[in-house]
């Protein structure tokens, strides 16, 4: 293994993703995601076409989702669960098919709905939801249930001590991109909600709705 290719592998941090400038993409909770404004299915396909043969040179392949008017897409590198500079690079690519194209990014349109458990038991929930949502116990990889077929959102255990009284405690990680947060924050809390902690702003912010429900609002920002 080259020292080229173990530095392509090695994780990127949010800052070093921000400072490549890629402006159709953002990194939501594990992955860059872009979404491109293809208005037909002719266009879509014609687009995704272009991006598979770049994905081949590359050896280095999305997950790619064509829809009516839009084609999304996703760059993470799997065999180390990572943004790495192979997704940075291959980004580049595809924004650079879609300019050819014609083709418009969309990147405040984006978000990723993430399921968060409080547990204090990892080791004895954990195989229980991976066999629930997947049916398969090799899905629950560290603090994560992963569909690897992309239909179920991700489920994500988050720590906590122990209670006395048994309860389940489910709350959702909104992912959005870190320029359009202070905008979605402000459009819940004008439609009855109420900002419960903003302590760890702009990495994440807890809101509530009116009858106490709480979500947060999750950025790449200060991970």
């Amino acid at each position: 293994m080259t020292p080229e290719y173990i530095e392509d592998m090695e994780k990127l941090a949010s800052t070093q993703i921000l400072d490549a400038r890629l402006d159709d993409w953002r990194k939501l909770a594990q992955a860059l995601h872009a979404r491109f404004l293809t208005g037909n299915f002719v266009t879509g396909l014609k687009f995704v076409t272009a991006v598979t043969e770049a994905a081949e040179r590359a050896n280095h392949h999305p997950d790619v989702t064509l829809r009516y008017p839009i084609v999304d897409v996703k760059l993470i590198s799997h065999d180390v669960s990572q943004v790495t500079q192979r997704d940075v690079d291959l980004a580049r690519q595809i924004s650079e098919i879609a300019r050819e194209q014609g083709i418009d990014a969309e990147p405040s349109a984006l978000t990723e709905l993430e399921l968060a458990l409080d547990t204090a038991d990892l080791a004895a929930v954990g195989p229980f939801w991976a066999a629930l949502l997947t049916g398969s116990l090799d899905s629950l990889m560290g603090d994560d249930v992963v569909d690897p077929s992309g239909r179920l959102p991700l489920l994500w255990f988050q720590h906590t001590d122990a209670h006395e009284t048994p309860r389940q405690r489910f709350h959702i990680d909104l992912w959005v991109p870190h320029d359009v947060a202070e905008e979605r924050i402000a459009a819940a809390v004008a439609a009855g909600g109420r900002v419960v902690d903003d302590e760890n702003a702009p990495s994440f912010v807890v809101l509530a709705d009116p009858e106490g429900n709480k979500a947060c609002v999750c950025t790449c920002l200060n991970r």
